[in-house]
C-alpha cells in the first residue's frame, strides 16, 4: 500500500497545491459534542438518509420540517408509542415522502436505539461517541444488522452528516483500492472492510488526519479530478 505522503502530493497537484486542498477537507466533530446530542437528532439523521436513499436528496430536504411534525420530531419514546395504524396514516400524507416501507424504519431504528440504551445503560449518542474510528466498518455492520435500511452507503453518510469521523465507500474510494490491487471480488465483503480499515487505520497514524480527511485525499486523487473540477467523490 502506498505511504499517506503520495496520497497527500497526488491530490495537491490535481487540486492547486496545500492552501486549495485544505480549503477543501471537511472535518469531522469531536466524540465530546457527539456524546452531547440528543438521541432524537440522531434518529432523525438516520431517516433523512433512509429517504434520501434512491430519491433526490433536496426533495427530502424540503419536507423535513413535516418531517419533524409528523413524527414527534423524532422522541425516541413517542416514535416508539406509534402503533402500525398511525404509521400506515403518516405514510399516506402528502406533507413526506409518501412510502410505507421507509416510514416503517422510523419506528424499527428508534427501537435499534432504545435497545442500546437499556443495554449499555447510557444515551444512544454517548454509545455512538465511544465507537472507535479504527474499527468503524465494524459500526457499519452493526447499523445494517440491527437497524432498518442502514446498510450499503446509507449508514455511513447518516454518521458523516453527524459528524462521526468516517470515511465512505464512494466510486472514487472503491476505485482507487481496486487500482492499487489491495482489494478484489465484492467491495463489502468482511476480507475487503477488514483491509481497507487497516488501510485507512494505518494512513491516520502516519498523518494525524481523521478518516473523513484521508477519505476526500484518496478521492481528489483519483479519476478526472483536477482544479476546478468537482466530483461525485465526497
Amino acid at each position: 500500500m502506498e505511504h499517506f505522503d503520495n496520497i497527500y502530493n497526488r491530490a495537491c497537484e490535481r487540486k492547486g497545491g496545500e492552501q486549495a486542498i485544505s480549503g477543501l477537507l471537511g472535518t469531522s466533530v469531536s466524540n465530546q459534542q457527539i456524546a452531547e446530542y440528543d438521541d432524537s437528532r440522531i434518529l432523525s439523521a438516520f431517516t433523512k438518509k433512509v429517504f434520501q436513499s434512491g430519491f433526490v436528496w433536496r426533495v427530502v430536504e424540503n419536507k423535513w420540517s413535516e418531517f419533524e411534525r409528523l413524527f414527534f420530531n423524532f422522541e425516541i419514546e413517542k416514535v416508539l408509542m406509534m402503533p402500525d395504524e398511525l404509521l400506515e396514516k403518516r405514510a399516506s400524507d402528502p406533507a413526506i415522502i409518501r412510502n410505507a416501507k421507509k416510514v416503517m424504519t422510523i419506528r424499527d431504528n428508534a427501537l435499534m436505539m432504545h435497545d442500546v440504551q437499556v443495554e449499555h445503560q447510557t444515551s444512544f449518542a454517548k454509545w455512538l461517541a465511544d465507537w472507535p474510528s479504527s474499527e468503524i466498518t465494524q459500526l457499519w455492520l452493526y447499523l445494517k444488522k440491527h437497524g432498518s435500511r442502514l446498510g450499503g452507503n446509507t449508514g455511513p453518510y447518516a454518521l458523516r452528516a453527524l459528524g462521526k469521523d468516517t470515511f465512505l465507500l464512494t466510486q472514487d474510494i472503491e476505485a482507487y483500492f481496486r487500482s492499487q490491487k489491495l482489494i478484489e471480488g465484492g467491495l463489502t465483503s468482511l476480507r475487503n472492510l477488514k483491509i481497507i480499515q487497516n488501510c485507512f487505520n494505518t494512513w491516520q497514524q502516519e498523518s494525524n488526519y481523521d478518516l473523513q480527511s484521508i477519505s476526500q485525499l484518496i478521492a481528489y486523487g483519483v479519476g478526472d479530478n483536477y482544479v476546478g473540477m468537482q466530483g461525485p467523490h465526497e
